[in-house]
This record gives structure tokens, sequence and C-alpha cells, in this order.
């Protein structure tokens, strides 16, 4: 029988106070804890992972630079991009993190399928790429068994800030947005079509998925003013 997941679409925020309050989330659970998914559409930020080089950092400009403790290297953040943070108890599920990595690019997979288009893997590089072009990225961090940070489905999009860097580690990796295939595609629409992949990927039966649009009330610590 498929386990709850509780969904919080916490709108438009900051990267940090996000960040904070996962990890403090991640902390503090137990047990009993039901395993939680968020979707938050952050302003612009660069993020380095645990692997980040600074050379990879070409030219941030005006826009903030964050040492994040989640695997891979660097990526980029900003309005118009479907971020997904899964919360979960790995060991009471017996999840390893390559088996969720591979769950969360399948989601992404099948989010295109559904769309006609066609979503690809390619060997040493998580993800999810369309005719060579990066859609979707992940990278997480696993403590005492448990999951945070995660995926991130680029929809609709300014793509230009990802040329000051050199994404996940590639000099000259091309980018792609959803609404350049699919061009009627609403953030919305996109955001739900992921929910349901994601539960369908990892079996969980969702909590309050029946209107993504309406923010649900934020975690404890995570003020909807930060």
């Amino acid at each position: 029988m498929p386990l709850d997941l509780t969904i919080r679409n916490l709108g438009r925020r900051p990267y940090l106070p996000v960040w904070e309050s996962m990890r403090a989330f991640t902390d503090e659970r137990d047990a009993a804890t039901v395993d939680e998914l968020w979707l938050v559409e952050h302003d612009q930020v660069f993020t380095q992972g645990l692997a980040g080089k600074a050379e990879h950092v070409l030219n941030p400009g005006n826009i903030p630079v964050v040492q994040s403790d989640r695997g891979g290297q660097v990526t980029y953040h900003g309005p118009g991009q479907v971020v997904a943070y899964p919360l979960l108890d790995l060991e009471r599920r017996g999840l390893g993190v390559r088996c969720l990595v591979d769950r969360l690019e399948q989601a992404v997979i099948d989010v295109l399928a559904d769309l006609d288009q066609v979503g690809e893997r390619q060997e040493g590089a998580p993800g999810v790429y369309v005719d060579g072009a990066k859609i979707a990225s992940i990278g997480l961090k696993v403590r005492r068994g448990r999951s945070y940070h995660g995926l991130a489905f680029n929809v609709d999009m300014d793509l230009s800030p990802f040329a000051q860097i050199n994404p996940c580690g590639f000099a000259g990796l091309a980018m792609k947005r959803l609404v350049d295939l699919v061009p009627s595609i609403s953030l919305d629409e996109a955001r739900a079509r992921l929910v349901t992949a994601i539960c369908m990927c990892l079996d969980y039966h969702a909590n309050s998925t029946e209107n993504l649009s309406k923010t649900i009330a934020p975690p404890a610590g995570l003020s909807r003013h930060e």
C-alpha cells in the first residue's frame, strides 16, 4: 500500500531559509514523522555542491553564490524553475541514494513522455536530458538515513545565467526548458505533473495535491515573509 506523503507548495522563496528549514526538519524528525515533498520556486541563486570547484563559477555577477551541503557541482536556481525537495526517511523505505536518484530521474522522464517528449539519462552525469541538453538537475544530501535537497526542473525560466557557470561542472553544457518543447505548459501544470510522477515512482499517496497553485502552510520555522 502506498505510504502517505505530505506535499508543501512553498511558493517563491529565497534559497537560504528553505535550506535551513530542510536541515532543521531532517534533524528534528523521528521514526514516526511522515515524509514530505516541498515544492518551491527560488529567487536567483547559484549553489555549489560539496564537490563544487571555484573555477566552475565563471562570472556570477549580481547573483549570489551559496555553498550548500548537497552533492554535486554548481547549478543555478531562478524564477520559472520547479524545485522539488523530497524529505524522505530512506532507511524506513529501504531506499539507497542511487535508487532515489534513479526514481527522481524517472519521474521527469515520465512527465516528458506524457507530453510526447523524450527524456534521457547520461552516464556519469545525473539528471535528465533532451537531445543532449539538460532539462532537470539532481543533487541530494542524506543525513542519518534521511534525504533533503533534490530536483530542479527547468520549466519557463531565463536560462542565460547558466552561461555564467559551468553547469554541474561541465563547460558549455546546453540547458533546455520545458516551455520550448511544450509552449502551452504552465508552471502550475508542470508542478502538478511532477508531483504525480514522483508519487508514482516512489509509491506514495500524496496529501494536499488537489490544487498545487495554492500555497500549503509552510513547516514550522519557515515564515511566508522570509
